[in-house]
């Protein structure tokens, strides 16, 4: 039953909340025993680091692009379509939403001399997942089913380096997944 002066509707958003929260902190403790050790949070920093401002993709479209002709031109076009939606997607949902970040004051995470950028901007969703799933889906190709699982597979290393290192909540990355795939998808006639 409802409390008075609150409606159904409230009680269904409060008790969603409830439901994120419970997996956003039984995902956070299934990292704990993997934070601090030194080769896990290196890899996970390197990872992030890679995904950071598109690095990772832009490496792949350099190799797609090694020789000139069509190949090149549509891998080139990719990842601009890529950057560009996924940047003004991403910054448009965060201003909306204005979701706080994870408490990372007990963080344990090495000093593995690996440099990560300080995440400035709201949580959700998370924008390096989103860049990362929006450049797979727009850089796939039809038939390549190797190719194409390994850009997914890259995406999906982005999205656990976010959760591993305390940056985002594991919902985040479920939305960046999630928004980026479909965006990728929606965006990848314009390559």
């Amino acid at each position: 039953m409802s409390a008075i002066g609150q409606r159904p509707d409230d009680d269904a958003a409060t008790g969603l909340r409830g439901l994120v929260a419970t997996v956003d902190d039984r995902v956070d403790r299934l990292f704990e025993p993997l934070r601090g050790r030194g080769p896990v949070d290196t890899a996970a920093k390197v990872i992030t680091g890679l995904g950071d401002h598109g690095w990772l993709w832009t490496g792949i479209v350099a190799w797609r692009g090694r020789r000139s002709g069509p190949a090149r031109r549509q891998a080139v076009r990719a990842l601009g379509v890529a950057g560009i939606s996924s940047s003004l997607v991403n910054a448009g949902i965060k201003q909306v939403v204005g979701r706080d970040r994870p408490d990372a004051s007990d963080l344990r995470i090495s000093n593995a001399g690996v440099p990560v950028r300080a995440p400035t901007s709201s949580s959700f969703p998370s924008g390096h997942t989103l860049a990362a799933f929006c450049s797979a889906a727009v850089l796939s190709r039809p038939g390549d089913r190797r190719g194409n699982a390994l850009l997914y597979a890259a995406a999906g290393l982005v999205g656990v380096s976010r959760i591993h290192l305390g940056a985002h909540h594991a919902s985040d990355v479920a939305g960046g997944v999630v928004i980026g795939t479909a965006l990728g998808l929606a965006v990848k006639r314009f390559r």
